[in-house]
């Protein structure tokens, strides 16, 4: 389930990432450039929390 959520809020934080920086070059909003940066996006999280920033279990 975790999964889904991150990669749904991928999605939308680069969507609104996306938009604005477009908007602001006053360039058009491209959404396959979006999706593609939103997948970036999620398997960087995934990379950090499976790995980097799992803490280890001591016994």
């Amino acid at each position: 389930m975790r999964y889904i959520w991150t990669i749904i809020w991928a999605m939308l934080i680069s969507g609104v990432l996306s938009y604005v920086l477009s908007s602001m070059a006053a360039n058009p909003f491209v959404l396959k450039d979006t999706l593609i940066l939103g997948a970036i996006f999620a398997i960087f999280i995934f990379i950090l929390g499976e790995g980097v920033l799992r803490e280890e279990k001591s016994n």
